[in-house]
């Protein structure tokens, strides 16, 4: 199943995650090569954050976002996970 994610960062999100970025990188290059993550990456001014997965379940994307060294810093502040129908 395809899942969409749209979340948020916080205020000082470019200065916050700067010790916290190359795990977050390795992270996602992990994810990529297991081939659950098609995508991810911020908005221009890194408000919000956007993401398609490639995965068995919602769950398995929460546990991923859950699991990130921005969501336990409180770089990303919220996220929203919605399975995907992609139509083209």
């Amino acid at each position: 199943m395809r899942f969409v994610l749209w979340g948020t960062y916080c205020a000082n999100a470019l200065e916050a995650r700067s010790p916290y970025r190359e795990e977050h990188l390795a992270g996602l290059r992990q994810q990529k090569e297991a081939g659950v993550l098609v995508t991810l990456g911020p908005t221009e001014g890194s408000t919000h954050v956007f993401a398609i997965y490639e995965a068995a379940s919602r769950d398995q994307v929460d546990a991923l976002v859950k699991a990130d060294v921005y969501w336990r810093h409180g770089i990303w502040t919220a996220v929203e996970i919605y399975a995907w129908t992609q139509a083209f």
